[in-house]
């Protein structure tokens, strides 16, 4: 079934087609209803012209004989024709037979059709037929070689993202399977460590307090590791499942998200560390992501406090905006910065993290000497999650703007096409070439054939309205009525009818005379033999031959 806008324009197009036919009828001098009826005619066969095309061509070219109303559908049909018949050879036979029946029609229906008549509806008849025939199979061609090469584009791309989600994937599990086997064993040996020396009794209370705090530390690393390393394995999203519990399979496992904050502030407390927390808004529900993310954003930040400024007050703030939630981590001045390095690894890995959610993070000194880490997370739903996706400016699909890979594509290097379908272009393009020399220079010809065909029909007929036979002077008698004398002779007005000429003898007094030239040859290049009629009260006084010069 076509679609809404292709029948809009067979319609526009079948209308405009039946109103040139009209037209062009009319123009030519023929009965308004059958100017009317070819003009309807013409409008039904461009309707079939794309399921029957050769039908349709040779139906036009019948018709435009006899009629000229069909003269506009032919030129459609023939560029239609030319796009739509399958095979070379089919498609030769089929113009040659249009163009033998257009002309061998004309021939026929034209009672007094001459030899110059013919031969220039023959180049317009040609024009009419081929010219557009050649270049709806140019178009047609073209085409086929374009859907060809956004076809192997589409595939190269798609080829190309299964390579790169192929050596990401064996990267992820390499990088998990290093994080599982070296990092995994030192957060047991810590947390080993660490439950055997909060059983000590030689520790003090609060020495024994902080070992608590340093082996809930641990075991929650092993937790994040286990779920971090899972997704590096799997090549997953960090989405649990509808229902899960937020830190994973066990219920036990401290929470990940905006929940866990309250969690991260408490460890920071028992570790000496004045910690507030201010909310502001209507707390909403965040997808996971970016619940993880906001997670992510106060870890870094108190981490960062604890690193770089500590004993300094910490505050930790989250509002609810009306379109995203702002999660805040400022630390007050401190006396003596710890001089602890910093790689800036942690807030390159929040800003991607942000990005991913279609969020933003900012970090920066603040006014009275501490400073401030703070994050803007949108309220996407888990479905959205990837809509908001935002690719970096080194992304290999930036290459292709309209969409991801495989729906449109980048510009293809020539040399990295297969063999075969290099050798089909350049055999194309090569082809291509040749065949728009060739159409060119047909063109030309065509052209300059026309015009010396149309040079040679106005001579013959300017040759007409001066010239005579030596029998159509003998057949005139004098004393004939002048009127029978001017219907049965041309009326000489012509531009190669110059007069008399030098050397004519002189005109009968109170006489009109015609003057013709004669298609005999004359005595010499600069003689002309010429015929002259002399009339008086309406008959001819006299008549005679000579050469004029």
């Amino acid at each position: 079934m076509w679609p809404a806008r292709r029948v809009v324009g067979e319609t526009f197009l079948s209308l405009a087609l039946a109103l040139a036919g009209v037209g062009a009828g009319l123009l030519d001098d023929e009965n308004a209803a059958v100017a009317v009826g070819v003009g309807l005619l013409a409008g039904l066969l461009s309707l079939l012209r794309r399921g029957l095309p050769a039908s349709v061509l040779l139906a036009a070219a019948a018709g435009s004989a006899p009629f000229f109303g069909f003269a506009p559908l032919l030129l459609v049909v023939a560029w239609s024709a030319g796009r739509r018949i399958d095979g070379l050879g089919r498609a030769c036979g089929v113009f040659a037979l249009a163009y033998g029946l257009a002309l061998g029609l004309t021939a026929a229906w034209e009672s007094h059709a001459s030899l110059p008549l013919l031969a220039v509806a023959g180049m317009f008849i040609l024009v009419a037929i081929v010219v557009p025939g050649l270049a709806g199979r140019y178009w047609s061609q073209r085409r086929t070689l374009t859907d060809t090469l956004h076809e192997y584009n589409a595939q190269l791309l798609r080829e190309r993202a299964m390579l790169v989600g192929q050596a990401r994937m064996l990267e992820r599990q390499r990088i998990a399977q290093d994080m599982h086997d070296s990092l995994g064993h030192q957060l047991a040996l810590i947390a080993v460590h660490t439950g055997a020396l909060e059983v000590d009794r030689a520790l003090t209370d609060q020495q024994r307090e902080a070992v608590g705090v340093l082996r809930e530390a641990s075991v929650a690393a092993m937790h994040e590791l286990r779920d971090v390393v899972g997704v590096l394995r799997d090549g997953a999203d960090a989405t649990p499942a509808a229902g899960a519990p937020p830190g994973g399979d066990d219920p036990g496992a401290p929470s990940r998200g905006v929940a866990g904050i309250d969690d991260l502030a408490e460890t920071s407390r028992k570790a000496g560390t004045a910690v507030e927390i201010r909310r502001s808004g209507e707390a909403r529900p965040l997808a996971t992501t970016a619940d993880h993310a906001a997670y992510r954003v106060v870890q870094e930040g108190l981490t960062n406090a604890h690193k770089h400024a500590p004993g300094a007050s910490i505050s930790i703030g989250l509002r609810y905006e009306p379109d995203s939630l702002v999660v805040e981590v400022a630390n007050g001045p401190v006396a003596a910065p710890s001089g602890v390095a910093s790689g800036g690894q942690g807030l390159t890995g929040l800003a991607e993290r942000a990005r991913l959610v279609g969020g933003m993070v900012h970090a920066g000194p603040t006014a009275d000497g501490g400073f401030r880490l703070a994050g803007v997370l949108p309220y996407t739903s888990p479905g959205d999650a990837r809509k908001t996706f935002v690719a970096p400016q080194d992304d290999f699909r930036a290459q292709s703007p309209a969409g991801p890979g495989g729906e449109a594509g980048p510009v293809i290097e020539w040399n990295g096409l297969p063999k075969e379908l290099a050798r089909a272009v350049n055999r194309t393009k090569r082809g291509n070439r040749i065949a728009i020399g060739c159409g060119v220079a047909a063109l030309i010809g065509v052209v300059l054939v026309i015009a010396v065909v149309v040079g040679v029909v106005f001579l013959v007929r300017e040759a007409d309205k001066a010239m005579i036979e030596p029998a159509q002077y003998e057949a005139v008698k004098i004393g004939q009525s002048e009127r029978s004398v001017r219907d049965a002779l041309p009326h000489g007005d012509s531009f190669m009818n110059t007069g008399p000429g030098a050397g004519a003898p002189p005109e009968p007094d109170g006489s009109t005379c015609l003057t013709l030239l004669s298609s005999e040859i004359g005595s010499s290049l600069d003689a002309d033999p010429v015929f002259r009629f002399c009339f008086k009260d309406g008959k001819l006084i006299e008549k005679k031959s000579f050469e004029a010069t």
